[in-house]
């Protein structure tokens, strides 16, 4: 369900940009209408409304008409390479700092990394 830690009209934004990155939405395909959202999530359908708003003003939902929201040609790729850059600042960059505090040189630290990912 949405993250309870954050604005409703973002984590419905957060839901959906999931939704494009596991394939659930594809690229041109319609995503939920503001009113199946409100109904499906029980909120207010202004506050889909502005989460289905973030995605149209980010470029990766396109309004069409009379007919609704699709998926922006080259979404996935564009929000992949965003949170790529948001998961550096947000994760790499402390854990970076955090290590060199500790005298773990990356090489060390990719190590770590690599014998935790075989478990």
């Amino acid at each position: 369900m949405l993250d309870d830690s954050k604005p409703l009209f973002v984590a419905l934004a957060e839901q959906i940009e999931d939704g494009i990155l596991d394939g659930t939405y594809a690229e041109d395909a319609p995503v939920p209408s503001t009113n199946e959202l409100a109904a499906f999530l029980r909120i207010n359908p202004a506050t889909a409304g502005k989460g289905l708003g973030l995605l149209v003003d980010a470029g990766v939902l396109v309004k069409r008409r009379g007919i609704g929201m699709f998926v922006a040609p080259g979404a996935p790729a564009a929000l992949r390479e965003r949170r790529r850059s948001a998961f550096a600042a947000q994760f790499i960059a402390p854990l970076l700092r955090e290590a060199d505090q500790l005298g773990i040189t990356p090489d060390d630290l990719a190590g770590m990394i690599r014998k935790e990912a075989d478990r």
